[in-house]
């Protein structure tokens, strides 16, 4: 009976990720589309400035980013008939912060953001003339997001992702269709950013009416309560500091290549990233659903957990793997048909570096869940601040002597520091007889089997990529060929070793959820 609900369980966690994944794969083909139109529309130097404020408002997701995980967690742990009325207290203090303190961060960037943006970074002239406008549709875009951040905590608690798919699908379609529409007659950096801030207007919009019609009784409106108040604040005290450390992180090359650079040098960084962006986020995606389920958990034996920690790491480590290091081949025929010519020359080999850091920042997703979920935000915090530190310091020392060109090597040394700092943190918290490893087996192995790999496949293939003009077919076709040829050496080398069976076992349930009866 146990292994029956189990098999259940993980069923369920597979069907929540095909959600996810869906309306990721929609809204990422749209936006994977639609950029190069924006770019080529309004410019490299405009669209390097879009980027820019984005980056100066990327902070403030820090506060909604933690509040919204505060507010799953908490509303995980009240779902039952008799919890309704704390969980609408909950509901009503995370709306009024949301709400509240969003106001005073919208009208501080809108009334400061302009100026500090033309101080660090130089912008003068017909480059700034659109600089106001652009805060202003930036920062109400992120008010919008983070108080529909509020509603969809509703659905994340309950693993609804079913409706969180179709939120996020309509959103995604009302922002690419008003690119289509708007970009062509006001080819600027404030028509592209008000766009996408009228997507997360129609995601506040649309999580709202479902919450009314599906989830009517637990909704509440915006009110403080002292005990709700403390909670969010115990645990969304420490997430924000380490969505803080990992938001500045991230951005810390878009920063000073602004500080150091042209803006069309941010706006090459800009396309580049959103490529590798796109996949990572995708694999993040299929691991989300892991959080509110890990929430649940709470009760259960330290055993269990790290059981089920370890074996969902390496599959999301395989597919990492798999995703990301198949770009590494493929990198300059892929970003010269996406975004031309000069992108492609210019930008093949930082595709080929963001793309390996990304494949090692997948090592500790899990992991932060498990953390976030469990309480323990404080660890999660110092692994962000330990990568924010190395980020930034190897940005600040790579970038003024070697160039744009050296962006993204700062995010591998990151990316290292966390690997570490985790596994740290991994020892104390399991006292399991060989952690050490698990930890080579399932999360350094497929990771490292992939880099290798797919390294060797760029320098096997180099020559025969450069001979050949690229088309779409082939790059497809080149792309799915190195995605396979990854997979099976990571899953083959997984298969050996100790914990060879639990991964095979693994490999067999995935199949038997996503492939038709016969096949699997």
């Amino acid at each position: 009976m146990a292994d029956l609900t189990a098999e259940r369980k993980s069923h369920r966690l597979l069907g929540n990720s095909a959600w996810n994944v869906a309306a990721f794969l929609i809204s990422v083909g749209l936006n994977l589309l639609i950029l190069p139109f924006v770019a080529f529309r309004i410019g490299l130097a405009a669209f390097g400035v879009a980027g820019l404020v984005m980056a100066c408002v990327a902070p403030a997701l820090a506060f909604s980013n933690a509040l919204a995980l505060a507010t799953t967690r908490e509303l995980a742990q009240r779902l039952s008939p008799g919890e309704r009325e704390a969980s609408r207290r909950l509901f009503a203090t995370a709306l009024m912060l949301a709400g509240g303190i969003g106001l005073v961060i919208v009208m501080s960037l809108s009334m400061v953001g302009p100026l500090a943006a033309r101080l660090a970074f130089g912008l003068q002239g017909r480059t700034a003339e659109d600089l106001g406008l652009t805060f202003v549709f930036g920062a109400s875009g992120w008010l919008c997001q983070a108080l529909s951040a509020v509603f969809l905590a509703l659905f994340t608690a309950r693993q609804d992702y079913r409706r969180i798919a179709l939120i996020s699908t309509v959103s995604t379609l009302v922002s690419t269709g008003s690119m289509v529409i708007l970009v062509p007659r006001w080819p600027q950096a404030s028509t592209f950013v008000g766009c996408q801030a009228l997507g997360f207007a129609t995601s506040l919009l649309g999580a709202m009416l479902l919450a009314r019609l599906s989830i009517g009784d637990w909704l509440a409106r915006p009110a403080l309560h002292r005990a709700p108040l403390g909670k969010l604040i115990h645990l969304g005290g420490w997430q924000f500091a380490a969505q803080t450390s990992g938001l500045v992180a991230g951005q810390a090359d878009r920063y000073l290549l602004g500080a150091f650079l042209q803006p069309q040098f941010v706006g090459l960084y800009t396309i580049t990233q959103r490529l590798e962006e796109a996949m990572y986020i995708g694999i993040l995606k299929v691991g989300e659903i892991l959080f509110p389920f890990f929430s649940s958990l709470q009760k259960e034996s330290s055993d269990r957990i790290a059981d089920l920690l370890f074996r969902s790491s390496w599959v999301l480590n395989v597919l990492a793997a798999t995703a990301l290091g198949a770009l590494i081949p493929v990198s300059g025929p892929l970003l010269q048909l996406w975004a031309g010519r000069e992108v492609g020359d210019q930008a093949e080999q930082l595709l080929v570096v963001l793309a390996v850091a990304g494949m090692l920042g997948c090592s500790a997703n899990v992991f932060a869940s498990y953390l976030v979920a469990s309480g323990r935000s404080r660890s999660n915090a110092l692994i962000s601040l330990v990568t924010a530190v190395f980020t930034l310091a190897t940005s600040a020392v790579a970038l003024p002597y070697f160039g744009w060109r050296a962006a993204g090597w700062s995010s591998c040394i990151g990316m290292i520091a966390q690997i570490i700092v985790t596994m740290i943190l991994l020892r104390q918290s399991f006292g399991l007889i060989g952690l050490w490893s698990r930890v080579a087996h399932f999360v350094l192995l497929p990771l490292g089997a992939g880099i290798v790999i797919a390294l060797g496949l760029r320098y096997c293939a180099a020559g025969f990529i450069s001979e050949l003009i690229p088309f779409w077919w082939y790059v497809g076709v080149a792309y799915g060929l190195a995605a396979g040829i990854i997979f099976v050496v990571v899953v083959v080398v997984s298969g050996v070793g100790p914990h060879g069976a639990a991964c095979r076992r693994d490999l067999r349930l995935i199949a038997r959820r996503f492939l038709p009866m016969r096949v699997a």
